[in-house]
């Protein structure tokens, strides 16, 4: 009898103590991507307690055993709409709150995604009074780091208020706000992002290391006390805790950490890509910002230049990717440009129309395609000129040209038609053209949606910085 007794007071007391939890990403405000399968999952002090879920917009339920304390499941989701209620039953309930179902987006990068309206933005008061969205659903990821991959995360979904808003990324909640005011949809953005940090820190680490040609590259960086440089750090504290909550894409603004080692940009930006996209087993797109022209005092002035070029040509391999060009409002005094709002808009441009299938949308400024040369001229000719190429001054400038002996003279540069043709009285023999090609260079060349068009070279001659 005392056996008996002993057995079911043992049994009640790890009844009484057993709980249920979710990572934070999983809370009360949420908003999760329509028309899919949202996975559900956390954690249980039972080790093979069966999980029942259920959404409120259906009342069907899901039901999946816990495996040493862990579990998940998928849940199916609807159209866009809400509020809806889940409710997880296992040995104790909980209830997880004015969820929205919509369309829902990472932002990450260095501290131009980071940048808040309260740390410097155009007409940031008006901007912040009038940031009334109760569905545009924010959740910010404080920075951290750490050795190993993690679980979970501090942070909690807030309705976009101007109390909310102020605090959270301008890019991200302008490229929001363009989303929801033109697809009439709620919008969740997961902010995480660290000022600073080079690509490096963003790749899981085990990924980085096998990388033969990217060996040493992390060396050619200044290390700093306020950010990390050591591959995955960030990616494992702030990446990998969120990758099983399903997002429609991803929004990146960084670069300007990467000038000392910028020859292998290309390789691991498009590396970091690949395996996000692994991560999270499913092809999103990724939505970038070219860097803006800034003045950093160096000697060669194209280490941003270099960046900028490897940036396009991401766009231009990687599948599913699209970026901004910012080098008409930049600030060369000023590595913070205080129009987020147009950078947004951008960005926004490329998901409504390559993501959501919005037509007549004109979603890149001019993209170099061919060149040709004709006697003592070069005639350029681009993708993405809309109805047809403009410059907001008198002439075009920042176009440059050279002869064989690789050596690049100011140019004359004239719109005709769809084309650019490019030439100057010290090269006889043109070969080559770039545009925009320096750190510190301020372009105007645009086509007739107002779309500037990005930095180029049509060589392919060994740079050296000095």
């Amino acid at each position: 009898m005392k056996k008996l007794l002993c057995l079911l007071l043992l049994i009640s007391m790890n009844s009484s103590f057993a709980k249920i939890w979710l990572p934070s990403i999983l809370s009360d405000n949420m908003v999760l991507q329509q028309n899919s399968n949202a996975t559900i999952w956390g954690w249980t002090t039972s080790t093979s307690e069966t999980i029942t879920v259920i959404g409120s917009w259906n009342n069907e339920k899901f039901t999946v055993t816990a495996h040493q304390g862990v579990w998940s499941l998928k849940l199916p989701t609807p159209k866009a709409g809400g509020p809806f209620i889940i409710n997880i039953n296992g040995h104790e309930k909980i209830i997880i709150k004015n969820i929205m179902i919509g369309e829902v987006w990472l932002s990450s990068g260095q501290s131009n995604m980071e940048w808040t309206p309260t740390m410097g933005l155009l007409n940031a008061e008006e901007e912040i009074k009038n940031a009334q969205y109760p569905n545009i659903r924010l959740f910010n990821i404080l920075k951290q780091k750490s050795e190993t991959p993690q679980d979970n995360v501090p942070g909690n979904w807030v309705a976009c208020s101007p109390e909310t808003m102020k605090n959270f990324s301008s890019v991200a909640y302008f490229f929001g706000r363009k989303l929801h005011n033109d697809l009439s949809v709620p919008i969740g953005l997961v902010n995480s992002s660290w000022g600073g940090t080079p690509v490096e820190v963003w790749i899981p680490e085990e990924i980085y290391n096998n990388e033969k040609e990217l060996k040493g590259e992390i060396d050619k960086l200044t290390e700093y006390a306020w950010w990390p440089k050591d591959p995955g750090v960030a990616y494992n504290a702030m990446i990998n805790p969120i990758s099983h909550f399903n997002i429609a894409g991803t929004i990146w603004y960084q670069g300007e950490s990467n000038r000392d080692n910028a020859f292998s940009y290309l390789k691991s930006f498009s590396l970091m890509i690949e395996a996000w996209r692994d991560q999270w087993k499913k092809e999103f797109p990724f939505y970038f910002v070219q860097i803006a022209p800034f003045n950093y005092n160096s000697l060669s002035n194209l280490g941003a230049a270099v960046i900028c070029e490897a940036q396009l040509q991401t766009m231009q391999t990687v599948p599913n990717t699209g970026m901004v060009v910012t080098n008409d409002i930049g600030n060369l005094k000023n590595i913070h440009p205080t129009n987020k709002q147009e950078v947004g808009r951008r960005l926004a441009l490329w998901a409504l129309a390559k993501t959501y299938g919005i037509k007549n949308i004109s979603f890149s400024g001019p993209v170099y395609k061919s060149m040709e040369i004709r006697k003592r001229k070069i005639i350029i000719n681009f993708n993405y000129v809309a109805g047809g190429l403009k410059t907001t001054g008198k002439s075009l400038t920042e176009f440059y040209i050279a002869g064989s002996d690789k050596i690049y003279y100011p140019a004359k540069a004239k719109i005709v038609g769809e084309t650019v043709i490019v030439s100057s009285t010290e090269v006889k023999n043109p070969v080559g053209v770039r545009y925009a090609f320096s750190d510190t260079a301020e372009p105007n060349l645009f086509n007739s949606e107002g779309l500037p068009a990005t930095a180029f070279r049509t060589d392919d001659w060994k740079i050296e910085f000095k």
